[in-house]
């Protein structure tokens, strides 16, 4: 499916951020079979494809496919990946590499030293031109402390089901992680903390200690994906959608006030050419235009 356009236009004082419409999802789906349901949602959207089907299902009351935790952490461990050494790489002006097979992952990724930096060798790790240390510590040269930050509450069950902003991200499944709480205080809530976010992720995916399984609380499914935690919830009437509700990542970072409004807000007006890549970063999982205005 084609998706529209995120529009943001940055302005004098301030940032505009105009969403696409609603794509509608539930009035797709009304009056299908759960497993008519669930075999169209994966093929509405590009990404994710695992963690749309394993939710519809769950929602749906369907049986998951088998090995799904282990297809989900795959996902969400090759989206990390294709940041890291391509995506980011290009918006940065630095040569994309090919993704590192299962057998040279760590050291693609760290280095010599095959994990995450101890926080207080960051600095040592991002000069050190290790792994995708170049990636991050271009990110860090490009955006000082408290620059295009973003201070949003964590997310819980009940937030997650309504589209208001928070901080559905990666940092989520690692808030005690303290690579990240040294990065927090030292940088603030931006672009860096994000990305180690990420790599934080990507670690414990490639240490098989990410807990990915999907779970069934009153009603509603939460699925874990790399930008975050997607919640479905369903009824069924005589075998038939009757409703179909779905929360995203990407609706609690779009959010009013949410992390796209408050970090583009937070960037310096001589750095608006960094909108791009910061909003790379922040990863909408949209098509996105974005354009400089003189006045508001």
């Amino acid at each position: 499916m084609t998706l529209a356009a995120l529009h943001i236009a940055l302005i004098q004082g301030g940032v505009r951020v105009a969403p696409p419409a609603p794509l509608g999802v539930e009035a797709m789906v009304l009056g299908r079979s759960a497993e008519e349901a669930a075999e169209m949602l994966p093929r509405l959207f590009n990404l994710c494809r695992a963690a749309q089907e394993t939710g519809a299902r769950m929602a749906l009351g369907l049986p998951a496919r088998p090995g799904v935790t282990e297809a989900l952490a795959q996902e969400i461990l090759r989206e990390h990946l294709m940041r890291l050494f391509v995506l980011w790489p290009r918006r940065l002006g630095l040569a994309p590499t090919r993704l590192p097979d299962a057998d040279d992952l760590r050291a693609a990724v760290f280095g010599p030293a095959g994990g995450l930096p101890d926080p207080g060798g960051l600095d040592g790790w991002l000069a050190s031109g290790s792994g995708v240390a170049p990636v991050l510590n271009a990110i860090a040269r490009a955006f000082a402390p408290g620059e295009a930050v973003a201070d949003l509450p964590a997310p819980r069950p009940d937030t997650l089901c309504r589209a208001v902003a928070q901080e559905n991200s990666p940092w989520s499944r690692h808030r005690d992680a303290a690579l990240l709480h040294s990065a927090e205080q030292r940088f603030g809530r931006g672009p860096l903390w994000r990305a180690l976010g990420r790599l934080v992720d990507l670690d414990a995916c490639a240490r098989g200690t990410l807990d990915c399984a999907p779970r069934k609380i009153d009603g509603t499914c939460y699925v874990h994906a790399a930008r975050g935690t997607y919640t479905l919830s369903a009824r069924l009437v005589e075998g038939r959608v009757a409703a179909f509700v779905r929360h995203t990542p990407t609706e609690h970072l779009l959010a009013p006030g949410g992390a796209l409004e408050q970090a583009l807000a937070g960037l310096p007006p001589a750095k608006a050419h960094l909108a791009p890549l910061l909003v790379d970063i922040l990863d909408p999982c949209l098509p996105v235009e974005i354009t400089e205005a003189a006045h508001a």
